[in-house]
């Protein structure tokens, strides 16, 4: 399964018009249940940070999150960077059309040999490392680019079935993925080595959360890559799985999960 496809069809929709844009941020806001942990790290670690704090958005993708912070922490100034020359440009375009862009914008560049020379207070890695296999390299150069006393968010599939791999004779089912997930012991050795000083590691997508994900994400992406037409159908699909799908993510933020398919990871450099 590759999600690439999908998500060049639903850039080239939601791509006309700045509302679309807002809309599909929202929608995937609700859908991912990634985005609610995540979401929550960047409320909690919010009054911790300078009052005009200097983010990075690295990986930023469709930038939904570079978006929520801007909207949501008028100060910031963000930094947004992605491989994905097409990427950098659809965000810019966005953060011009809704007046962002003297705060946010977005930039190419290959997280494996970039440094930009500038230090940030947060950086924020959503969905990036599973993708990258020097990621040794990445953490290092994240800790020279992370201000003293500066955080580092990353959000990532476990090894206890992310990218939905729960044997060796498995693969993953995002294809894109050179990596099927972390141990939490594994990112923490890494990061630790890397330099940062404090390390916290939790699992997301426990049991109600991976039945959230299924409904939410995996079946639709399976109708989807069978056939387009399916398109029209989705509405239905989400009106009557959206209550479940809901209750579930909110029973996965709240809990506390000894396992899980997700990690979450917040790693500070010492000041």
């Amino acid at each position: 399964m590759h999600y690439d496809p999908i998500k060049e069809l639903l850039g080239k929709v939601f791509n006309r018009h700045p509302l679309l844009r807002k809309t599909f941020y929202r929608l995937l806001n609700i859908l991912l249940l990634r985005s609610w942990h995540v979401r929550r790290a960047l409320k909690n670690l919010g009054p911790s940070l300078p009052a005009v704090a200097n983010i990075l958005d690295a990986g930023m993708g469709f930038g939904q999150y570079s978006w929520w912070m801007a909207s949501r922490f008028p100060l910031w100034q963000i930094t947004a960077v992605d491989i994905k020359s097409e990427q950098v440009a659809d965000c810019n375009e966005f953060f011009r059309r809704t007046k962002l862009a003297t705060r946010a914008h977005a930039i190419e560049a290959d997280l494996v040999t970039w440094n930009s020379g500038e230090r940030y207070d947060l950086i924020l890695c959503v969905d990036v490392m599973e993708h990258i296999a020097e990621d040794r390299t990445v953490f290092s150069n994240f800790l020279n680019m992370t201000a003293g006393g500066g955080y580092l968010v990353i959000s990532t599939p476990s090894d206890q079935g992310g990218s939905d791999v729960h044997s060796d004779e498995d693969t993953s089912f995002i294809g894109e993925h050179v990596r099927d997930g972390y141990a939490g012991e594994e990112i923490t050795e890494k990061l630790r080595t890397a330099g940062y000083t404090e390390v916290s590691v939790s699992y997301t997508y426990g049991t109600p959360g991976n039945i959230a994900w299924r409904l939410s994400m995996k079946y639709p992406v399976i109708m989807l890559s069978a056939s387009k037409l399916f398109f029209i159908l989705l509405p239905f699909y989400y009106l009557a799985v959206m209550p479940f799908v809901l209750a579930l993510n909110c029973a996965d933020l709240n809990g506390n999960h000894r396992k899980g398919t997700g990690l979450l990871v917040i790693a500070q450099r010492s000041k």
